[in-house]
């Protein structure tokens, strides 16, 4: 029974394994061999790209199986006899098709009977390798869309479709780069995972190091100090990470024990964590795997990906900073002690030369180079400007956990990439994309605000159970065609849809960066989750800005209404923060609170004038309550 119920729940509910021994130097020496393999296959490697995407995904298969265990009974400290065996499969699969695939392009995809048997088998390692190190909804989710490829005929109305056999299903799935191997782990096998590498041989030189001690220097010394530090430092890290849990991991470990010092009860500490790194995500250069699959979806450079992300991850930071000092100020939270802050000119000397790979990467790709050879040529900067002190030196030792650690981190979103496979596949099959869009357009009644609040309702459903990336991907599949067919600019749909999914880390009750920082913090994973989502959300009207204002994602850009949105933008998100907390310049009773939520929400139109009288309002909140805190002032402290 504990078996059962240990299947029931997302993979991260278990912790990896930490192998020794002759099975974590064999697990070693297949984590390496799969870093180099990559770096081989992204250089001078000349493989059409299903051949490339078998070899990441049958890899990062046999990884999976080994450092995560199918249950919370099964062994911890080695891998059991199941998962050799599943291992050794996952790479006889990837050889089988490496072999064999060169044939069945000859003869029009003519499988035969072991073609299907391999692709089945195939099939079967990717949803169990999903179940371990994704989670329970996403398989079950993609396995839904399997079964409607085929069951297509007994839906009912627009659902219906005339259906496919199991043979044309398994082919298109598991033998064309239309399925699993298809679009969406080609990004994984190629960008995602030589930027994942870049932030862990970045993590190996002790840029992270830097980036707290910076962030100290910077923010400590203001009230609430450490938790400005979380916001800035998981915004640094954030930039080069592309990962939420990797954020907490890493900023947490450092943050939140000063924020408990300082005051913060540990609930709160974990969720300035969660709500900060879970923004990394949206932090340019490296926005993580759905940008990149974004760039690919929508056939444009990453470099204006990249741009477009520069506005909405500024106003989102702003947001959590002025959510965090006015809970410091309304606890009565002061800054650090001088003594405890590193001198930023000290820092800067001694660790700021790794600062480089990182304007390395962002130079190679606003002057239009390609995210690959910009990650070579960083990977390459890392190495080089780390020697130029022994502190932040690379060894071997250094490199081969750089590359161990690096592969780790990438195993779980490429088999997120590749088991998405199925609903993309599954899409393109029945048409279903065009089916969802013209129901939200009808459900609508032909109005965006209607549909924006369909497809964002849809996208919060959908990350209560998954992973940022493929949240993204579902979203961007069947929300996004609607968005567009009412004039949304595509770039716009799909990052309404990426920055929804992007916040799934902090939404309940699948809150994975949230229930990361709880362990850090020694609190309630729920509680954490709730107050992290209370963080978050006065940015969650960010999305709604932008698709009405494209000119914050530089769509149409023209200077002065770029300026007026941003400014209106940052004027709404300090209105929804006042209001969420409850803090200005003192407490503010329920009425007061609420008015100052409905100013920030007026923000969010596209009536210029209508957000003129909204400023006017909130400026009429503002003179109000700084007047009656003076008043009640005065009667306390009589002349």
């Amino acid at each position: 029974m504990k078996k059962l119920l240990s299947a029931l729940l997302p993979g991260e509910s278990i912790p990896t394994r930490k192998l020794s021994g002759t099975a974590g130097r064999a697990a070693l020496v297949l984590t390496v061999s799969t870093a180099l393999v990559h770096f081989w296959m992204n250089s001078i490697g000349l493989l059409i790209a299903i051949k490339m995407n078998a070899i990441h995904l049958g890899t990062l298969m046999a990884i999976i199986f080994l450092f995560y265990p199918a249950f919370a009974g099964s062994p911890r400290e080695r891998p059991s006899m199941p998962d050799w065996v599943l291992a050794t499969a996952s790479l006889g699969c990837m050889v089988w098709l490496l072999l064999t695939y060169d044939r069945l392009l000859q003869t029009n995809l003519q499988a035969t009977f072991a073609d299907l048997a391999v692709a089945v088998v195939t099939m079967a390692l990717l949803v169990e390798a999903s179940r371990r190190a994704v989670g329970l909804p996403l398989t079950v989710l993609s396995l839904l869309f399997l079964a409607y490829t085929r069951l297509g005929p007994y839906f009912p109305g627009l659902f219906a479709h005339r259906g496919f056999n199991w043979e044309r299903i398994i082919i298109r799935m598991a033998l064309t780069d239309q399925g699993i191997y298809g679009v969406t782990l080609m990004v994984s096998s190629s960008y995602v995972f030589m930027f994942i590498l870049f932030g862990a041989f970045l993590a190996a030189s002790r840029t992270s190091e830097f980036f707290n001690d910076f962030s100290l220097a910077l923010a400590g010394r203001y009230r609430g100090g450490p938790a400005k530090v979380a916001v800035v430092a998981s915004a640094l890290m954030g930039s080069i990470s592309g990962s939420a849990q990797a954020n907490v991991a890493t900023t947490g470990a450092f943050t939140i024990p000063l924020m408990k010092r300082v005051g913060y009860m540990p609930h709160f500490a974990g969720a300035v964590e969660a709500a900060a790194s879970t923004g990394g995500i949206l932090m340019p250069p490296i926005m993580g795997a759905s940008a990149f699959i974004m760039s690919t979806f929508l056939g444009i450079p990453y470099v204006k990906i990249m741009i477009a992300g520069f506005t909405p991850a500024l106003l989102y930071y702003l947001a959590i900073m002025f959510m965090v000092d006015l809970r410091a100020k309304k606890r009565g939270l002061k800054g650090m002690e001088p003594r405890d802050i590193p001198s930023l000119k000290a820092t800067m000397l001694d660790k700021g030369h790794m600062t480089i790979p990182l304007a390395v990467i962002i130079y190679l790709l606003v002057a239009g180079y390609t995210p690959l050879y910009s990650a070579f040529l960083g990977l390459f900067a890392i190495v080089l400007v780390s020697s130029l002190k022994r502190s932040t030196r690379m060894g071997i030792r250094e490199v081969i956990e750089a590359l161990d650690g690096g592969t780790q981190s990438a195993a779980p979103v490429g088999i997120s990439c590749a088991i998405v496979g199925f609903i993309v596949g599954a899409v393109g099959m029945t048409g279903l994309g065009q089916v969802i869009a013209m129901n939200v357009i009808m459900f609508a009644g032909g109005k965006l605000w209607a549909a924006l609040i369909l497809c964002m309702i849809a996208a919060i459903i959908l990350g209560m159970g998954l992973p940022a990336t493929p949240c993204y991907i579902i979203t961007a599949t069947i929300a996004a065609p609607a968005l567009q067919r009412m004039g949304v600019h595509p770039l716009a749909a799909h990052f309404f849809a990426f920055y929804y999914g992007t916040m799934s880390a902090v939404i309940p009750p699948v809150a994975l960066t949230s229930y990361t920082a709880a362990g850090l913090a020694g609190a309630r994973p729920f509680k954490v989750a709730m107050a992290a989502l209370g963080l978050a959300l006065s940015g969650l009207l960010l999305p709604y800005l932008f698709v009405y204002n494209p000119d914050l994602l530089f769509i149409d850009f023209v200077l002065p209404k770029y300026l007026f949105d941003v400014a209106t933008a940052i004027i709404g998100v300090f209105s929804l923060s006042c209001g969420i907390i409850g803090m200005l310049r003192r407490d503010m009773p329920f009425w007061e609170r609420a008015l100052f939520v409905l100013a920030g929400i007026l923000m969010v139109n596209p009536l210029r004038m209508l957000r003129i009288s909204s400023f006017a309002f909130f400026a009429v909140l503002v003179a109000r309550h700084w007047f009656s805190a003076d008043r009640k002032k005065s009667g306390e402290n009589p002349a």
